[in-house]
């Protein structure tokens, strides 16, 4: 077992299969650190023989709950007009090679729903929620969501999470093409390992073909959806809607929002 020095995850591997294990209970907030020390890590294990899939799994009550906006300069955005480092780590993980099966035990939230459809496989237990809620900050949309989550949904499906910021049940995410499997709590990572392992015993290099055939160009695409989602982001963190947004949220109220 190999960990982060700030101990944000564990990874293990065996048998062909890499388990990133998210470790910053209870809520997994999603830094530029962690974010970073992600892409490193994914993208070491693409250059291992004995790695061909990874599950990415978390302990605690939400797989991620959103970025931590709280956070160091540049970490939202705010110091960095024409770039957003975060976003920067969010294009490096879209173009690791190894497919990656995210097991999903608790919400899914912002950048956490970003970071879960970076993955091409999503497992969930009913706790599971998932959710887009920047306009209930007063903010845009972020992490790529804007590609990926269209891609994976559907245009319209996506549309209705983005404008209301809803929480969507795993059973709904499920119908929608959001989830692949649904698993009770106890069996989430063996639901996970058991995909990965149908994965592994395919011919890596095929595997990793497809793979790119299906999702090409993701990062890309990222970039370009992140340079446009950042760019709004700025803008909208100087309104007294975005403020309001965060004082909201942190009272667990709906926010009073005025338009300016």
């Amino acid at each position: 077992m190999t960990s982060t020095p700030e101990g944000d995850y564990s990874t293990t591997v065996s048998d062909h299969i890499a388990h990133i294990r998210l470790m910053r209970p209870p809520h997994n907030m999603m830094t530029l650190c962690l974010a970073t020390s992600l892409a490193e890590t994914l993208e070491a294990l693409d250059a291992r023989d004995d790695v061909r899939v990874v599950v990415l799994s978390a302990e605690g009550r939400s797989f991620c709950a959103g970025a931590d906006l709280s956070g160091r300069p540049g970490q939202a955005g705010e110091d960095s007009p024409d770039r957003n480092p975060l976003y920067d780590a969010a294009v490096r993980l879209g173009a690791t090679k190894n497919p990656i099966i995210a097991a999903v035990q608790g919400p899914a939230i912002g950048a956490g729903l970003g970071l879960a459809l970076i993955a091409d496989f999503r497992v969930a237990s009913p706790e599971a929620r998932f959710a887009a809620n920047f306009v209930r900050l007063g903010f845009h949309p972020g992490f790529g969501l804007t590609y990926t989550l269209p891609q994976a949904i559907g245009p319209q499906r996506a549309q209705l999470m983005f404008m209301t910021g809803r929480r969507i049940r795993p059973e709904d995410a499920m119908n929608w093409g959001l989830i692949d499997a649904l698993s009770g709590a106890d069996d989430l990572l063996e639901t996970a390992m058991t995909l990965a392992r149908d994965i592994a015993e395919g011919a890596p290099l095929a595997v990793r073909a497809t793979r790119a055939s299906l999702r090409p160009d993701l990062a890309e695409h990222i970039r370009r959806h992140t340079d446009h989602e950042h760019a709004e982001q700025v803008r909208l963190m100087k309104t007294a809607d975005f403020a309001e947004g965060v004082r909201a949220v942190a009272e667990r109220r709906p926010g009073r929002f005025t338009g300016r």
